[in-house]
């Protein structure tokens, strides 16, 4: 299958109308918010923040090609990316935390969401990347369906953190074409730790991951080695064993097909808060990150992305 030949999941339901339905029937939850497991309840729409910190106007960092993402969503002309501003899950070790917990960004409209896609897809990227993008699920549907109007098709990528409702998943069924969501914690204390009182993280991600790859399946790339489709699952190693990796990797391999995209990552870094909890104020050993992909062999997971210079 060429790139050219592509038809994103969400053209159809746009050219029904669905998309647009679907995305009005979420922005009427932002009146008792439930859209991430929090469920606030706060009235969004009535300019009340919730936990997330977002009210009913959409906030975003910044938009551009990037090429720091798995290299099949890279390709030459980059992923383009689209940086919304805070979070659900709020984790203490956030890389991006001026984004996600600082608030950093402007707020824009759907007009101007909508234009951001097509700049990107004019600038060559290979997808559109919405990092984030719980909170902001009735924006982006909303914003999508006026892009799709006006000639987007590019593949979509919902770039989370795997904390999310399998019901709010359900409304993206036939929208998004590549999931790629964090599968961070197997134990419930470590998440509440770790992740603001999220104890509920590992039950909720496990189900939303099920329901992620009953949507859109195994992600293999095209001939040209891009993505355009199915799910890619990111861990991200953590010291002292504190992510549960090798249970992660367990429930995958019982699970998910065994040639499941997973990128096992190394790039932990202590920022943020994370020096205040000693298990984590500490880069990870190569021994750690080593011990981790090992058990991802032998438990015969076959489409594994490993960082080669840690391996």
């Amino acid at each position: 299958m060429g790139e050219n030949r592509f038809e994103p999941a969400y053209l159809t339901l746009h050219q029904s109308g669905e998309l647009k339905r679907r995305g009005q029937a979420l922005w009427e939850i932002m009146k008792e918010c439930q859209l991430c497991p929090r469920e606030c309840k706060k009235d969004r729409l009535k300019g009340i923040k919730g936990d997330c910190h977002s009210d009913y106007r959409l906030k975003i960092s910044a938009f551009h090609p990037h090429f720091g993402e798995e290299r099949p969503l890279v390709g030459k002309g980059g992923s383009g990316t689209i940086f919304l501003s805070n979070c659900s899950l709020k984790c203490v070790y956030c890389i991006n935390w001026e984004i996600s917990q600082g608030g950093a960004g402007k707020h824009r409209s759907l007009e101007e969401m909508a234009g951001m896609m097509l700049e990107l897809q004019r600038s060559g990227c290979h997808n559109i990347n919405l990092v984030t993008p719980t909170h902001y699920l009735p924006h982006i549907l909303l914003a999508l369906d006026i892009a799709a109007g006006r000639g987007l098709r590019l593949p979509v990528v919902y770039n989370t953190h795997g904390w999310e409702k399998e019901e709010m998943l359900k409304y993206l069924d036939g929208v998004v074409d590549i999931y790629l969501p964090d599968f961070k914690y197997w134990n419930p204390s470590v998440a509440s730790r770790l992740s603001s009182g999220a104890r509920s993280y590992p039950e909720i991600a496990r189900k939303a991951i099920v329901e992620m790859n009953r949507q859109v399946g195994v992600a293999r790339p095209a001939a040209n080695g891009l993505m355009c489709r199915g799910l890619m699952i990111r861990h991200l190693v953590l010291p002292n064993r504190m992510a549960g990796s090798k249970e992660i990797l367990n429930w995958i391999a019982e699970n998910l097909p065994k040639d499941t995209y997973i990128n096992i990552m190394s790039q932990y870094q202590p920022v943020f808060r994370a020096r205040e909890f000693p298990q984590i104020a500490r880069s990870i050993t190569r021994a750690e990150y080593r011990e981790v992909v090992e058990h991802a062999r032998n438990l015969g997971l076959t489409n594994l992305d490993i960082q080669g210079y840690w391996w």
